[in-house]
């Protein structure tokens, strides 16, 4: 059985489980008058099938109430069950149109980031001991997001109903380009996906074909959420939280100070992507954690070279190296 938490503010949260070390995705439940809204269901297996079987049993609710499903962003921790709700119910799934982007983008006829992804990691200097890990690994992701669901588009700026209330969509990127949080101005209540997390920083990638940019996209998005008064915010991961300005400020710091540590690595001599990752992160990772960090390297570096600290220059071994200006 999940663990379900009514927050009694028209709020449920439903623990679905996912990998370590996050091992559950909060996906929210909100009742109206004629049936109900879930956020983001959570990745697609056969436990968390059962899971939302007990969960809807818990609630009193049957498939059929669901109204309509409304995913924050593409990553298949929150996409993944629409699919499959979406047949049981044939409720409308929504998402942002750049979500959706996104999720052609990684796994759409025709996708091409497997390969893409392997030539970025080969070319910033990671060993073939980890790239020949890769296409087993983004292929695992597959069947956690089959099947996929018909999506209708959340519109920017104009207000969307769930749960007997408007909500006003925020759409961020950075952790994922289109992620849309929902904002209540009224109660100061957001819905905040994994765009702010309480105890974690949410990851920040650089992944071929999709934001060039993503550190400043996430640090630009951190900004304008600044601007919203919150009481309480419910994130994807961990649990609610009420400190989010001081939330906001220690993402933008711990950032800042990410760069100023990687471009003291880098004065201290040239080095490729991979080096860089290994000395911020560690190679005691699986290929999961390793696919993550090596990303955020790489959006730190991308940053660090837009602001005009660091150069990169390839060898003629075809690896990149990074350079102080």
């Amino acid at each position: 059985m999940p663990e379900i938490t009514d927050h009694q503010n028209g709020i449920i949260q439903v623990k679905i489980s996912m990998s370590f070390p996050l091992r559950w995705v909060n996906s929210y439940v909100l009742r109206e008058s004629e049936g109900v809204t879930i956020i983001d269901p959570g990745p697609h297996t056969p436990d968390n099938e059962e899971e939302w079987k007990q969960a809807f049993a818990e609630l009193g609710m049957a498939f059929s109430d669901i109204r309509q499903i409304v995913l924050t962003h593409h990553h298949p921790d929150h996409l993944g069950c629409s699919g499959w709700l979406q047949q049981l119910s044939g409720c409308k799934v929504w998402m942002s149109e750049r979500s959706f982007q996104e999720t052609l983008l990684m796994w759409g006829p025709g996708s091409t980031i497997q390969t893409d992804l392997l030539k970025l990691f080969s070319s910033q200097g990671m060993p073939e001991e980890w790239t020949d890990q890769l296409e087993t690994h983004m292929n695992g992701f597959l069947a956690q997001i089959t099947p996929k669901p018909e999506v209708s588009f959340i519109l920017k700026g104009q207000k969307f109903a769930m749960g007997g209330r408007e909500w006003l969509p925020i759409e961020t990127a950075g952790h994922a380009p289109g992620h849309v949080s929902f904002y209540h101005e009224e109660s100061g209540i957001i819905l905040c996906g994994d765009a702010v997390l309480p105890q974690i920083s949410p990851n920040v990638s650089l992944m071929p074909g999709s934001d060039p940019e993503p550190l400043q996209s996430f640090m630009q998005g951190l900004q304008k959420l600044k601007k919203f008064e919150v009481s309480t915010a419910y994130p994807g991961h961990r649990s609610s939280f009420q400190h989010f300005d001081d939330r906001l400020e220690t993402l933008l710091l711990h950032h800042e100070e990410r760069l100023a540590k990687l471009e003291q690595l880098i004065a201290s001599g040239p080095a490729s992507g991979f080096e860089l990752c290994i000395s911020l992160f560690s190679s005691k990772l699986g290929i999961h954690q390793m696919r993550f960090a090596m990303c955020e390297t790489l959006a730190h570096t991308r940053e660090l070279e837009r602001r005009g600290r660091i150069t990169s220059q390839s060898g003629t071994d075809g690896v990149a190296r990074y350079y102080i200006c």
